[in-house]
């Protein structure tokens, strides 16, 4: 299945396309850009993958950090907020936690996010912490 990727580096670069490879259990996966050829990127590298909605986004919407009470897709979830090392958090879902993987999955709280699930590079985080 294709996802819409958006592939964002360790080092602030950032890689938009379609990607029908990318897993937490293998070490690389490929990108096709709209306008470019296929990239091979190499999850180490990376701060997080965030399968999205649409790749150009919604600059105008504002992340809501609450989970909402109702929103089954929190059965068996603990609420997160991880801190990356460039000071980007992100409140989301995980079945993970405490994390011991080197790439887990967060889905937003935000259920009108553009993101539909991160897959985190545990290396790119400076803090993770239980949300009561």
């Amino acid at each position: 299945m294709a996802n819409n990727v958006v592939a964002r580096f360790r080092n602030g670069r950032v890689v938009k396309g379609v990607s029908l490879d990318a897993h937490a259990q293998r070490p690389t996966f490929h990108v096709r850009p709209p306008d470019g050829d296929m990239e091979q990127v190499t999850l180490v590298d990376l701060k997080a993958i965030f399968f999205v909605r649409s790749l150009e986004g919604d600059a105008k919407h504002e992340e809501s950090t609450t989970l909402d009470p109702t929103d089954r897709r929190a059965r068996g979830m603990k609420v997160v907020r991880v801190t990356f090392d460039d000071d980007e958090q992100i409140v989301g879902l995980t079945n993970h936690y405490p994390v011991t993987r080197p790439f887990f999955f967060v889905l937003p709280v935000d259920q009108q996010s553009n993101n539909l699930r991160m897959l985190v590079n545990r290396d790119a985080l400076t803090e993770i912490e239980l949300v009561e």
